[in-house]
C-alpha cells in the first residue's frame, strides 16, 4: 500500500486531490494537513511514502516544510504543487529536497503520473517546466553567483521566523508559536537582518516575499 500525505491550506484543493489519487488501486491518504508544522508532525509519526506539499501556506511554507520533511523522514519523497512558475523558484525547490514540481493546472491530467514517478525514485517536473533549466540544475558542478540559495543563508528557525514577522506576526506571538521567548526571536530578528544586509522590518519583508518565504 502506498501512503500519501497531503498538505494544503485549502480544503477543496485537498478533496479534489484525495478523490483523483484514491482511484489508483493501492494508494490510501494516511493523513492531511492544513499547515508546515501539522505536516511535520504527521510525516514523524506516519512516514508517507509521498508528501504532497503545497508552495504558499501559512504559518510555515512550502519550502522549509520540505526541507524539514527530507530531515526527519528520509523515505519521504516530496511533491511540490502550485501555481507559480519561474526559474529561480525551481532552484530553490530542488535545493529544498523536493523531487517533483507539479503546476496545480496540470493536477488532472498528471498527478498519477507524479506520483508514480517519485516512486519509481525519479524526478517529475510539470511539462510546462523547461527541460533546459532541469538538466542544467542537474548536472551542473557550477554554483549560482551568491554561492547558494538565498533562503540558505538563513538557519531553519531564522527562515521561520522570517515568514512569521513578514506575515504580521508580533515577536511575542511568534515566541509562543515557535516555543521560544520573546528575546530569542527579536534575537534571531537581529541575526537575520545582519546576514541579508537589511535594516527595517518592510526590507524583511519584501526579501521574505522576493525569496518565496511567503506570499505578498
Amino acid at each position: 500500500m502506498v501512503r500519501i500525505l497531503l498538505v494544503d491550506d485549502h480544503d477543496v484543493v485537498r478533496r479534489g486531490l484525495k478523490a483523483l489519487l484514491q482511484e489508483h488501486p493501492g494508494w490510501e491518504i494516511c493523513g492531511e494537513a492544513t499547515n508546515g508544522r501539522d505536516a511535520l508532525c504527521l510525516a514523524a509519526q506516519l512516514e508517507p511514502d509521498i508528501a504532497i506539499v503545497d508552495l504558499m501556506m501559512p504559518d510555515l511554507n512550502g519550502l522549509e516544510t520540505t526541507r524539514q520533511i527530507r530531515r526527519i523522514s528520509k523515505r519521504t519523497q516530496v511533491l511540490i504543487f502550485t501555481m507559480h512558475q519561474n526559474e529561480a523558484l525551481l532552484y530553490e525547490v530542488l535545493e529544498a529536497g523536493a523531487r517533483g514540481y507539479l503546476m496545480k493546472s496540470d493536477a488532472e491530467r498528471y498527478i498519477i503520473t507524479a506520483v508514480e514517478t517519485l516512486l519509481r525514485h525519479q524526478p517529475y517536473f510539470s511539462g510546462q517546466v523547461s527541460e533546459t533549466v532541469l538538466d542544467g540544475f542537474l548536472h551542473s558542478t557550477r554554483r549560482r553567483a551568491s554561492g547558494q540559495a538565498p533562503s540558505a543563508l538563513l538557519t531553519p528557525r531564522e527562515r521561520e521566523v522570517v515568514q512569521l514577522l513578514a506575515e504580521g506576526h508580533r515577536n511575542k506571538q511568534i515566541g509562543q508559536k515557535l516555543g521560544i521567548s520573546s528575546k530569542t526571536v527579536e534575537t534571531h530578528r537581529a541575526a537575520v537582518m545582519r546576514k541579508i544586509g537589511v535594516n527595517s522590518i518592510t526590507e524583511l519583508v519584501r526579501y521574505a516575499v522576493r525569496n518565496h518565504l511567503t506570499e505578498p
